[in-house]
C-alpha cells in the first residue's frame, strides 16, 4: 500500500489540493454572488443575455482560486520549494498564463452554459450546475499545464 501511495503521491496531492482549490472557487463564487445579487444587471452579446452577477462573481472567485492554487501546487504537489525571484517569477508567470487560458474557459463557459439553460440554482445561488460542469474540465487542463509546462523537474 505504501508503494502505491508513493507511486501516485503527486496525483493524489493534486486531486486533494485541486479539490481544495475548487472549494475556494465555489465558496468565493457563492460569497460574491450573494454579495452582488443586490445589484442585478445583465448584458447582451450575440443576442444572448448574461447575468452581470454571475460574470463578476465568477471572475472574483477565479482570482481567489488561482492565488490559492499557485501556492499549494508549488509547495505540496510539485515540491518546487525555492522562493527566489529567479525561480518563482517564471513559475508564477507560466502559472498565471496557463490559468488565464483555463480561466477564459471558465469565465466564458459558466455564463454561456447558464444562458443556454444549465442554470440550476442551489441555496439561492445562480449558475451552480454550470460552475460544476466547467470546473471538471478546468481541473484536468490545469493538471496537464502544471505537470508538463510549469513545475517541471529539470
Amino acid at each position: 500500500m505504501r508503494q502505491l501511495l508513493e507511486k501516485y503521491r503527486e496525483a493524489i496531492a493534486y486531486i486533494f489540493w485541486g479539490a481544495m482549490t475548487t472549494t475556494v472557487s465555489w465558496m468565493s463564487y457563492s460569497l460574491f454572488a450573494f454579495l452582488l445579487k443586490q445589484y442585478p444587471s445583465a448584458f447582451r452579446i450575440l443576442d444572448m443575455e448574461f447575468s452581470m452577477v454571475v460574470f463578476a462573481a465568477n471572475i472574483l472567485s477565479w482570482i481567489c482560486a488561482v492565488s490559492f492554487a499557485f501556492v499549494t501546487n508549488k509547495m505540496w504537489v510539485f515540491h518546487s520549494r525555492c522562493w527566489k525571484g529567479a525561480v518563482v517569477l517564471p513559475e508564477l508567470g507560466k502559472f498565471v498564463a496557463a490559468r488565464l487560458a483555463t480561466g477564459i474557459i471558465e469565465i466564458a463557459g459558466v455564463p454561456l452554459l447558464v444562458s443556454c439553460g444549465l442554470n440550476q440554482t442551489v441555496f439561492g445561488i445562480e449558475g451552480v450546475a454550470a460552475k460544476v460542469a466547467v470546473s471538471a474540465l478546468v481541473l484536468v487542463l490545469n493538471y496537464v499545464f502544471s505537470k508538463l509546462l510549469i513545475f517541471r523537474q529539470v
